[in-house]
Protein backbone atom coordinates (compact mmCIF):
# COMPACT_ATOMS: atom_id res chain seq x y z
CA UNK A 1 0.00 0.00 0.00
CA UNK A 2 1.24 3.52 -0.71
CA UNK A 3 2.29 5.69 2.23
CA UNK A 4 2.16 9.46 2.60
CA UNK A 5 2.55 12.21 5.16
CA UNK A 6 0.14 14.99 6.05
CA UNK A 7 1.02 18.14 7.99
CA UNK A 8 -1.50 20.32 9.81
CA UNK A 9 -0.60 23.68 11.32
CA UNK A 10 -2.35 25.16 14.34
CA UNK A 11 -1.56 28.38 16.15
CA UNK A 12 -1.89 29.48 19.74
CA UNK A 13 -0.88 32.39 21.93
CA UNK A 14 0.57 31.64 25.33
CA UNK A 15 2.89 32.91 28.04
CA UNK A 16 5.67 31.01 29.73
CA UNK A 17 8.82 31.33 31.77
CA UNK A 18 11.98 29.25 31.90
CA UNK A 19 12.86 28.45 35.49
CA UNK A 20 14.18 25.66 37.66
CA UNK A 21 12.86 26.02 41.23
CA UNK A 22 15.92 24.22 42.59
CA UNK A 23 18.17 27.02 41.27
CA UNK A 24 18.61 30.50 42.66
CA UNK A 25 17.12 33.44 40.78
CA UNK A 26 20.67 34.42 39.85
CA UNK A 27 21.43 30.99 38.34
CA UNK A 28 18.11 30.99 36.45
CA UNK A 29 18.93 34.44 35.05
CA UNK A 30 22.44 33.30 34.11
CA UNK A 31 21.19 30.20 32.24
CA UNK A 32 17.84 31.36 30.85
CA UNK A 33 18.40 35.11 30.58
CA UNK A 34 15.38 37.39 30.45
CA UNK A 35 13.17 34.36 29.73
CA UNK A 36 13.41 33.52 33.46
CA UNK A 37 11.85 36.75 34.70
CA UNK A 38 8.94 36.31 37.13
CA UNK A 39 6.56 38.34 34.95
CA UNK A 40 6.62 35.70 32.17
CA UNK A 41 6.60 36.53 28.46
CA UNK A 42 4.43 35.44 25.55
CA UNK A 43 4.56 34.17 21.99
CA UNK A 44 2.25 33.59 19.08
CA UNK A 45 3.17 29.97 18.46
CA UNK A 46 2.78 27.94 15.27
CA UNK A 47 2.65 24.18 15.75
CA UNK A 48 2.99 21.80 12.81
CA UNK A 49 2.06 18.15 13.34
CA UNK A 50 3.01 15.66 10.63
CA UNK A 51 1.35 12.25 10.54
CA UNK A 52 2.23 9.40 8.21
CA UNK A 53 0.60 6.17 7.19
CA UNK A 54 -0.97 4.16 4.43
CA UNK A 55 -3.23 6.00 2.03
CA UNK A 56 -6.74 4.62 2.42
CA UNK A 57 -7.78 3.37 -1.04
CA UNK A 58 -11.42 4.36 -0.44
CA UNK A 59 -10.88 7.90 0.86
CA UNK A 60 -7.41 8.78 -0.43
CA UNK A 61 -6.49 9.99 3.09
CA UNK A 62 -3.70 9.04 5.49
CA UNK A 63 -5.95 10.06 8.37
CA UNK A 64 -9.44 11.50 8.67
CA UNK A 65 -8.70 15.23 8.71
CA UNK A 66 -11.76 15.97 10.85
CA UNK A 67 -10.55 13.50 13.47
CA UNK A 68 -7.03 14.96 13.40
CA UNK A 69 -8.42 18.49 13.70
CA UNK A 70 -10.49 17.46 16.74
CA UNK A 71 -7.42 15.93 18.38
CA UNK A 72 -5.33 19.05 17.71
CA UNK A 73 -8.12 21.27 19.04
CA UNK A 74 -8.17 19.38 22.34
CA UNK A 75 -4.48 18.57 22.73
CA UNK A 76 -2.99 21.84 21.46
CA UNK A 77 -5.49 24.71 21.13
CA UNK A 78 -7.66 24.02 24.18
CA UNK A 79 -4.65 23.13 26.34
CA UNK A 80 -2.32 26.02 25.41
CA UNK A 81 -4.16 28.90 23.71
CA UNK A 82 -4.38 32.05 25.86
CA UNK A 83 -2.81 30.21 28.78
CA UNK A 84 0.14 30.69 31.05
CA UNK A 85 1.82 27.37 30.29
CA UNK A 86 3.65 27.23 33.64
CA UNK A 87 0.52 27.97 35.67
CA UNK A 88 -2.26 26.40 33.59
CA UNK A 89 -0.74 23.19 32.19
CA UNK A 90 0.11 20.82 35.08
CA UNK A 91 2.84 18.98 33.19
CA UNK A 92 4.77 22.27 32.89
CA UNK A 93 4.28 23.47 36.49
CA UNK A 94 7.25 24.52 38.60
CA UNK A 95 9.64 21.61 38.99
CA UNK A 96 8.22 19.69 36.06
CA UNK A 97 8.89 20.19 32.33
CA UNK A 98 10.44 23.52 31.37
CA UNK A 99 8.15 24.94 28.63
CA UNK A 100 10.86 25.14 25.97
CA UNK A 101 9.97 24.65 22.33
CA UNK A 102 11.69 21.28 22.50
CA UNK A 103 9.61 20.10 25.45
CA UNK A 104 6.39 21.48 23.96
CA UNK A 105 7.05 19.62 20.69
CA UNK A 106 7.85 16.37 22.55
CA UNK A 107 4.75 16.71 24.74
CA UNK A 108 2.43 17.41 21.79
CA UNK A 109 3.96 14.53 19.82
CA UNK A 110 3.16 12.06 22.61
CA UNK A 111 -0.37 13.38 23.23
CA UNK A 112 -1.38 13.32 19.56
CA UNK A 113 0.21 9.91 18.96
CA UNK A 114 -1.74 8.46 21.88
CA UNK A 115 -5.01 9.90 20.56
CA UNK A 116 -4.54 8.59 17.00
CA UNK A 117 -5.00 5.00 18.25
CA UNK A 118 -2.90 3.53 15.45
CA UNK A 119 -4.82 5.23 12.62
CA UNK A 120 -1.56 6.92 11.59
CA UNK A 121 1.79 7.72 13.18
CA UNK A 122 3.06 11.10 14.27
CA UNK A 123 6.43 11.52 12.60
CA UNK A 124 7.27 15.13 13.43
CA UNK A 125 6.08 18.02 15.55
CA UNK A 126 7.55 21.49 15.10
CA UNK A 127 6.76 24.31 17.51
CA UNK A 128 7.79 27.82 16.47
CA UNK A 129 7.83 30.70 18.94
CA UNK A 130 8.24 33.19 16.10
CA UNK A 131 9.60 33.36 12.56
CA UNK A 132 13.19 32.99 13.75
CA UNK A 133 13.04 30.09 16.24
CA UNK A 134 11.46 26.65 16.11
CA UNK A 135 12.08 23.25 17.67
CA UNK A 136 11.29 19.91 16.03
CA UNK A 137 10.75 16.57 17.73
CA UNK A 138 10.74 13.36 15.67
CA UNK A 139 10.37 10.73 18.37
CA UNK A 140 12.88 8.68 20.30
Amino acid sequence: MPHASLTRRVTFSAAHRYRRPDWSEEKNLEVFGSCSRPSYHGHNYACEVTVSGEIDPETGFVVDLGALDAILQEEVSDRFDHRNINADVPEFADGKLIPSGENLARFIFARVQQRLNGRASVTRVTVAEDSTLSATYTGD
